[in-house]
């Protein structure tokens, strides 16, 4: 299936869920998390959920790096260059809501991308190659390419792989891992 009609098939899987089922289904997801080789890292980019388009909720994610002492770094976008801007979130972090409805900094202080170990990565759909589907703007493949090599790339998913996709671009980012309520998949 292209990314077009990807979109389109889990916008509207994820418009059927519940608000009970989206809390359960995120909270599955933040607890295998936990059996992943990863908490010996330091720097943690976490989105920030968009309610309005049902994402899975990172509130369990950003409990659990900062019971274990993790720098969490969360981004702000420009939507004119598609370039994100990294913030070490801290208690003093004001958010404001931009026009398309994402919580970001206002100001703080930035991060470079070369200290991010660990980046959980918002998407749509994914396959079993570990290609992934956004919203199509590629902020986040941008982002990705920038990160040193051995940055690790998590997907977050409430649903379970696709086949393949089938326009996937020489430009777009692959995860190491996918994690849905159901299973943890691992990319070569």
């Amino acid at each position: 299936m292209n990314k077009k009609d990807l979109r389109s098939k889990y916008k509207a899987l994820r418009n059927q869920l519940s608000a009970e089922e989206i809390e359960d289904k995120s909270l599955a997801i933040a607890n295998r998390l936990l059996s992943l080789d990863i908490w010996e890292k330091t720097y943690f980019h976490l989105f920030l959920t968009i309610e309005e388009q049902k994402e899975v909720d990172t509130e369990f994610i950003l409990q659990i790096l900062a019971g274990k002492d993790k720098e969490i770094v969360v981004s702000k976008s420009d939507f004119e260059t598609r370039e994100m801007t990294h913030y070490l979130l801290t208690d003093n972090t004001k958010f404001k809501k931009n026009e398309y409805n994402i919580f970001e900094p206002v100001d703080g202080l930035e991060v470079p991308v070369s200290k991010i170990d660990v980046v959980f990565v918002p998407l749509l759909a994914f396959d079993k190659n570990g290609n992934r589907v956004g919203y199509g703007k590629g902020f986040y493949d941008n982002f990705l390419s920038k990160c040193k090599p051995e940055t690790i790339k998590i997907g977050l998913s409430f649903f379970e792989a696709e086949k393949e996709i089938d326009d996937v671009f020489e430009t777009d980012i692959r995860l190491d891992y996918c994690v849905t309520p159901l299973e943890l998949i691992t990319f070569d």
